[in-house]
């Protein structure tokens, strides 16, 4: 049984009470087959500590869900959601009860999802993070509702700064350093920087959301073939790009680790024009299973053509959206001449909890034991892994939170799809990250481990041997 994932946003002034806010929820959420019968609530206790209401406004709520069915409360063991299977057929019309009844099957049919993109939350240290909230809050000053500094707040930004040199090598100062809410919007403010209908280059396959947002840009865009080593330089020259978009540290969605042989040839062809740059996407860096995580490419750049930008969403969690780039001096001279005037998009005192989350010590106490657990999780695939080797070739792994299978008998990833899920089970097939089609790739599986547990990973790659053996 899994507990509720809280998503609630009690509003002050809404006009309602916030036990009747919390009951509205948790009922619309049972009532839309987002949770299903037996699956266990939070307690009241750590809901209103959660929440930071009262504890008597959880319980009212509680109380009024099992008065009318909803819940179950169990002696010693807490709340329950109850056999509300009547309700699909009560109080709706029968098309909405149909769409209702489709969707709780299509959520029970995907018991096991192996999504790349799915991180554990188990180990977050939220009594920390609630901890330094408090802290902040309390001891808050005016500054930290103003403004604040377009670039983001400096104290943020030196600890950025150490970070980056001590984990990744990468060589700046904090003045170097942007601020956002998400990569999303740092791409954005490169397009003010770099200016329009810029040319670029990016690997394929690759990331989809990226490729996305240069198309809004209207930017042309070529599709560069990779080999075993990264992305191909001399298709990469022969493009006639000026921008070219790389994830060095580990590819996505390949995995492949790019040699320092290559990293050169795309610095030297980036050294070639003083208005030649490389993007450097290092988005889960800090996850490396064997010897230390690799430098950046930013840290071999020494003429200033490197554009380095990280995020916290891996490392810490999703909802943390603060993301980083680290611009080369020309770029920031021109940042500051055309586009100083954009203002941070990061509340400072979310700015303020991740410095002191950060320059603490926490973080990394939590990125070593993230990497410990993950660690036990992919250790813990590629042995449930070994049985399929005639069929597949495992590639992939030692880094972040996803391995591939290579398909050896000619099937197709649909076929390999399909067959999963007719299983319960969710895979990802290579091809949706192509941009372009390429002829002659086998089928290739993506299996994301981070958000599974270790039974879950055992229980679906046993079924998925059962389905494509």
């Amino acid at each position: 049984m899994r507990e509720l994932p809280i998503h609630i946003e009690l509003e002050q002034k809404s006009g309602r009470t916030l036990y009747e806010q919390i009951y509205e929820y948790i009922r619309e959420e049972i009532r839309k087959g987002n949770l299903l019968q037996d699956e266990r609530l939070p307690s009241a206790r750590f809901l209103s500590d959660y929440l930071q209401v009262s504890r008597t406004t959880v319980d009212m709520a509680y109380g009024q869900l099992v008065a009318e069915g909803y819940l179950i409360a169990r002696p010693k063991r807490g709340y329950f959601v109850g056999d509300v299977r009547e309700l699909y057929n009560t109080g709706m019309s029968d098309v909405h009860a149909k769409k209702e009844l489709v969707q709780r099957e299509e959520r029970l049919g995907e018991r096991y999802d192996f999504s790349p993109n799915a991180i554990d939350m188990s180990q977050f240290p939220f009594a920390t993070w609630k901890k330094i909230t408090k802290n902040i809050m309390v001891d808050a000053r005016s500054h930290l509702f103003a403004l604040g500094e377009p670039q983001g707040d400096i104290g943020l930004r030196r600890t950025i700064c150490r970070y980056l040199h001590g984990s990744r090598g990468v060589i700046c100062d904090p003045e170097q350093i942007i601020v956002g809410a998400g990569n999303d919007f740092l791409l954005l403010l490169l397009e003010k920087i770099l200016g329009r209908h810029i040319h670029v280059a990016m690997e394929n396959p690759t990331y989809i959301r990226a490729y996305k947002i240069f198309r809004s840009f209207a930017y042309p865009i070529s599709l560069i073939p990779m080999d075993d080593k990264g992305i191909r330089v001399d298709k990469l020259e022969e493009s006639g790009a000026r921008l070219a978009y790389v994830m060095p540290s580990r590819q996505y969605p390949t995995g492949i680790s790019m040699p320092i042989g290559r990293r050169m040839e795309l610095l030297r062809w980036a050294d070639k024009d003083r208005e030649r740059y490389l993007i450097e996407d290092d988005y889960d860096s800090e996850f490396r299973y064997k010897g230390k995580p690799l430098p950046s490419l930013q840290a071999s750049d020494r003429l200033g053509h490197v554009i380095y930008i990280g995020t916290f969403s891996k490392a810490i969690a999703p909802a943390i959206r603060v993301s980083y780039m680290v611009l080369p001096y020309p770029l920031l001279e021109r940042y500051r001449r055309e586009c100083g005037f954009f203002s941070s998009t990061v509340s400072r005192i979310d700015q303020t909890i991740l410095n002191e989350f950060i320059s603490d010590g926490y973080f990394e106490r939590y990125l070593n034991k993230m990497r410990k657990l993950y660690r036990t999780k992919h250790d813990l695939l590629l042995g449930e892994l070994r049985g399929l080797e005639e069929r597949f070739t495992v590639s992939g792994e030692n880094a972040g939170l996803h391995v591939l299978l290579t398909d050896k008998r000619g099937r197709s990833e649909t076929a390999l799809e399909q067959a999963a899920a007719e299983a319960d089970v969710k895979v990802y097939g290579m091809g949706a990250f192509y941009m372009e089609e390429v002829q002659g790739i086998p089928a290739t599986i993506i299996l994301g481990y981070g958000g599974l547990s270790p039974e879950e990973i055992g229980e679906g790659i046993s079924v998925l041997k059962k389905v494509w053996c």
